[in-house]
């Protein structure tokens, strides 16, 4: 039987283009220079939204694990709050990964990027960039703009744009950011609206109502998600990447993320029967957990 290790978490801190990212350190005990994973959300999301779950898993198989928010999302700073800003948090990746290379009693020739959803699509591009990390997990990863934008209706996306295009005009001129909700029910004026949706992330945030009363984001991101193609990266990415897809993704169309998929050199696809919003839920987190596990133990882990 597989041993599983007590671990301690603890708040650390780093900056990112001068602005503080608040993170999560999970340390195994008992384990020396162990590897370390570095985790972030997706789409509007912070670390409360199931995260910790992760990191626990992997901390109680003996890997270190640090798990951080943007700027401008959940305990990092930045204003305004929640912009969603691509460039920013393709930044704040490179930050935590040099942060975590920077951490004591840890093993930083074993660093791995956990992303899913949007931030899987920012660990596509790191990946291809960063010829130092280990490995790579994507869960149910942002692959294509188009692909992603425009799973909604016709009528739905021209609404989007419309707002975004307005946010965009507002912060030209100094204004305060307009909000859409960024997970709402079908029929609603949300940047993901698939059935199901808000009740599962929901149920990812404990039905808190702290957490839920920051589901929204400053509307200019409408109009860049579109030009957003991390999947194109996937042919330069030289390390082994975990790709974990979900079969009925009406977020991330399977098909799109498939063919994106087997194009990465090293990349190991395993496809799921749930949605988009899933993963992080029984009855599927224990399995896609645990398959991740098992990727990690392959590919950077000591025998335990």
């Amino acid at each position: 039987m597989t041993r599983q290790f007590e671990y301690v978490r603890s708040d650390v801190a780093f900056e990112s283009g001068g602005t503080p990212c608040a993170a999560w350190l999970y340390r195994p005990s008992d384990v020396v220079n162990p590897p370390i994973v570095v985790l972030a959300h997706g789409f509007a999301a912070f670390r409360e939204l199931r995260l910790d779950a992760y990191a626990a898993r992997f901390a109680e198989a003996g890997y270190a694990a640090l798990v951080f928010d943007y700027r401008h999302w959940g305990a990092s700073a930045g204003l305004p709050r929640r912009i969603l800003d691509i460039g920013k948090q393709q930044a704040d990746w490179e930050a935590a990964i040099e942060f975590a290379r920077s951490i004591d009693g840890v093993d930083t020739t074993r660093v791995v990027a956990w992303g899913s959803s949007f931030g899987g699509g920012h660990v596509l591009r790191l990946a291809a960039r960063d010829r130092r990390l280990a490995a790579a997990i994507v869960q149910v990863p942002h692959v294509s703009g188009p692909a992603s934008a425009f799973t909604q209706n016709p009528r739905a996306v021209a609404r989007l744009i419309a707002a975004g295009v307005y946010d965009q005009i507002r912060a030209w001129t100094g204004r305060s950011p307009y909000r859409l909700a960024a997970v709402g029910r079908p029929g609603e004026n949300a940047m993901m609206t698939s059935p199901g949706a808000y009740e599962l992330v929901e149920r990812m945030g404990d039905m808190r109502e702290e957490l839920l009363a920051e589901n929204d984001v400053a509307a200019r991101v409408a109009v860049r998600v579109p030009f957003y193609f991390p999947g194109r990266h996937a042919t330069a990415i030289d390390v082994p990447v975990l790709v974990q897809l979900a079969a009925h993704d009406d977020v991330t169309p399977i098909d799109t993320a498939r063919a994106v998929a087997r194009r990465i050199p090293k990349g190991e696809v395993r496809t799921y029967e749930c949605g988009h919003f899933e993963p992080y839920l029984d009855p599927f987190f224990d399995t896609i957990v645990a398959d991740q596990i098992h990727f990690l133990d392959r590919h950077v882990g000591d025998a335990r």
